[in-house]
């Protein structure tokens, strides 16, 4: 029997076990199997090599466009950007990743307008894995509907899960020690559902023999598997829903409908037209809010403050420390102390450590060894 059957059999079963504690641990084994399995598969699979799609990352952070064939992803990185991508009726005009860049805020925004994304891609269907390997390396993801098609949202959010994208959530709170003798220790947070016994044998079924493991948070069998894995990809997601102005006033509330019934708050997406460019401006401020960008205006010795081209950090990544490193060079190792005026500062002027968090529109002055 061949994995392909494999896995489909393991599927099967999952699909006709009832779900309860007494079958829990079961069902952990199970997906932890088809979890590995499918692993294989897809290393068996990419083995051959093939074409790929090498994107070199330049600006500040980079966004991928994903939607389907003719959703008008080219049109709509034409309008935003300094790209210039083939644009046409037909399916599958666009051919490769084709890269544009956003200048917004003082910021540069690497977009990535990637071959529409068919069913299957995740398995290979139309190089699906290519595209969707590109996707991975991206710091946020747009999903590109058409207003028409609001129910392809789910389709392309499963080939993106199937290829091991998880969005707008973080990564589970797990960690796991090999030890040399003992069996599997494992230690749960009160608020963790998951029996001892199944979070066991799902690490018994990733061959782990002994360990000790601690888990916090409350996670499913799906987000533990992730945990252990530990090759899964945690991006931030938007939604534009494109072709806005081709539809009546009256036609709005069934498509905020069917956003809602395809998990998206209708309040959260943004609504424009790429062919008229309308709510381009909306879109960027919402690129700019989901990226969590962060401008660092520095004042440069002698010249004074520079407004116009500001030092792009990000949420998360965001303290003195982060911005030494990105200004690159040597300053990081001729560093004597920095001042820092705006909002992250008690005062003006404020002489701060490596481990300050910096915000939007600081003013910073960094004073280094010649």
């Amino acid at each position: 029997m061949g994995l392909e059957e494999e896995i489909d059999e393991i599927r099967e079963e999952i699909a006709n076990t009832p779900y309860n504690k007494a079958t829990e641990a079961h069902i952990g084994r199970l997906k932890a199997k088809l979890a590995e399995k499918k692993e294989k598969l897809e290393n068996q699979s990419g083995s051959g090599g093939g074409h790929g799609y090498a994107v070199e990352k330049t600006g500040d952070v980079t966004v991928a466009l994903v939607g389907f064939p003719s959703v008008g992803k080219s049109t709509l990185i034409n309008a935003l950007t300094n790209a210039d991508s083939e644009v046409g009726e037909y399916e599958f005009t666009t051919l490769d990743v084709n890269p544009g860049m956003l200048k917004h805020n003082g910021a540069n925004i690497q977009i990535l307008d990637v071959p529409g994304l068919i069913e299957g891609a995740a398995g290979g269907r139309g190089g699906g894995k290519e595209v969707l390997s590109v996707v991975r390396t991206a710091d946020l993801v747009v999903f590109l509907l058409s207003v028409f098609e609001i129910d392809r949202y789910e389709r392309l959010s499963e080939e993106l899960y199937h290829n091991k994208i998880r969005l707008d959530t973080s990564p589970p709170n797990i960690t796991i020690s090999k030890r040399p003798k003992g069996g599997i220790q494992v230690t749960t947070a009160d608020d963790v559902s998951l029996d001892d016994d199944t979070i066991a044998e799902v690490l018994r079924e990733h061959g782990y023999v002994n360990a000790d493991v601690t888990v916090r948070g409350d996670i499913t069998i799906d987000e533990l598997i992730d945990g252990i894995m530990d090759n899964r990809v945690y991006l931030p997601s938007i939604v534009a829903v494109n072709k806005a102005d081709l539809i009546d006033r009256d036609y709005l509330p069934t498509v905020e409908e069917n956003l809602r019934g395809v998990g998206v708050d209708p309040e959260e997406a943004i609504f424009i037209s790429a062919e008229a460019e309308k709510g381009l401006d909306a879109l960027k401020e919402k690129l700019w809010e989901a990226l969590g960008l962060i401008r660092v205006y520095m004042d440069k010795p002698g010249r004074g403050v520079d407004y116009e081209e500001p030092l792009i950090l990000m949420e998360g990544e965001n303290t003195l420390d982060d911005a030494l490193r990105k200004l690159g060079g040597t300053l990081d190792e001729r560093f004597r102390f920095a001042r820092v005026t705006g909002p992250s500062a008690k005062h003006d002027e404020q002489q701060i450590g490596r481990d300050h968090e910096l915000q939007d529109e600081d003013v910073l002055r960094v004073v280094a060894r010649k």
